[in-house]
């Protein structure tokens, strides 16, 4: 077997630690944050069976799966993946489609995502993400000499992209076609795809874009409550309000670790898409400072090992492994961004570190294929040494 490939013991030493501490701490404080953010939601509901502990015993369930799910990506070749993209992408295709079958997908709040799996539910877009990045990789490699051309580098990314956003569309689940549209773009750009073409697109992207918006009445009333929140702050407005209300009393240091008042019933999806305003309640803005420097060390390590991995003529790896960065990080900036009414309003997780099950265990995926890249880099570097 070739020796870069070669799965000998592994030790501390072969694995990139700016990487991995910043993103086990993401997770750990996660856990503890979900918990903190979800302790009132989880006594007042019958569904949890005002059980205090719920969601803090089901992200320790998905966390674990999740880790044990990224130890098991970590062990599988590169070029494995590579062979398998396709096949995931596509499997993640039938997942889009069969969540919006009738009695199949599950609609919470007017929206179709999820599939339930007995105690669980599976939502198709967060593992159709990592699908983005490996195929993309895959597809951009292996069309290196056609990225000038609009035919042949360009239509048939194009094409699959717009199928995707389609049935994304369909669920609805905007956030979600913005971070998988992200990465196709991102990956292509980074392949080398013709400038003015690149250019063209992202003019075609903002007014398809801003088409979206206006063709959909709830986006547009998002959009509005998003430049001005106080003007209808029990409205459309709402939820920006009380996180600003969040950071607001935050100050610099916080009201101490489990002393929120808006996550009392006052911010909704407090576990989830607005845990941010709750570390910025409880930890103030040093606690948000932060996760944002964990987050942007652990983008930088993304793009850094993919151009390792680029620099030792492994295009394929190393395309895989700045998609993991264009990922979290786009995701991540959304995320805060709507966090600090800086961004409309948009159901997106932030990643690592909110309560969802798909999510974690996507997020810790990629993790675990972004190691291999790593790994595989310091495994090659070691034989050209030699």
């Amino acid at each position: 077997m070739n020796r870069a490939y070669a799965a000998p013991p592994r030790t501390p030493a072969e694995l990139d630690a700016l990487l991995l501490w910043p993103a086990l701490a993401l997770l750990l404080m996660g856990l503890v944050m979900v918990y903190s953010a979800s302790i009132a939601t989880a006594e007042g509901s019958r569904f949890t069976g005002n059980q205090s502990m719920y969601f803090l015993v089901r992200h320790g369930v998905f966390l674990s799966v999740g880790l044990v799910a990224g130890v098991m990506a970590f062990q599988i070749p590169l070029r494995l993946w590579q062979q398998a993209a396709p096949w995931l992408f596509v499997g993640g295709v039938a997942l889009l489609v069969l969540v919006l079958i009738p009695h199949v997908g599950r609609s919470v709040n007017g929206a179709q995502r999820w599939i339930g799996l007995g105690p669980i539910n599976l939502q198709p877009s967060e593992l159709m993400k990592l699908a983005a990045v490996l195929y993309a990789a895959d597809y951009t490699a292996r069309k290196l000499d056609d990225m000038a051309s609009f035919r042949k580098g360009f239509v048939p990314m194009a094409v699959v992209m717009v199928l995707v956003g389609a049935l994304l569309l369909r669920e609805p689940d905007f956030g979600a076609f913005v971070v998988i549209v992200s990465i196709a773009v991102g990956i292509l750009f980074l392949g080398g795809i013709n400038a003015r073409l690149f250019g063209g697109l992202i003019v075609i992207m903002a007014i398809a874009f801003v088409i979206l918006i206006w063709s959909s009445p709830y986006r547009r009333e998002r959009i509005f409550g998003f430049m001005d929140p106080w003007q209808d702050a029990f409205g459309k407005g709402y939820q920006l309000s009380h996180a600003l209300i969040a950071f607001g009393r935050g100050e610099w240091l916080g009201v101490g670790l489990g002393a929120s008042v808006e996550k009392l019933f006052y911010l909704p999806e407090a576990h989830t898409d607005f845990l941010l305003a709750v570390i910025a309640e409880e930890l103030g803005f040093v606690g948000v400072c932060v996760v944002v420097g964990l987050f942007a060390l652990l983008v930088q390590r993304c793009f850094a090992i993919g151009r390792q991995a680029l620099v030792l003529g492994r295009v394929y790896a190393g395309l895989v492994a700045q998609g993991v960065g264009i990922w979290l990080g786009v995701q991540g900036f959304i995320n805060m961004g709507v966090n600090m009414g800086l961004l409309p309003t948009k159901g997106l997780t932030l990643p690592l570190m909110s309560f969802g099950g798909s999510g974690i265990v996507a997020n810790c995926l990629a993790l675990g294929v972004l190691l291999r890249v790593d790994w595989e880099n310091r495994r090659l570097m070691r034989g050209q040494a030699t």
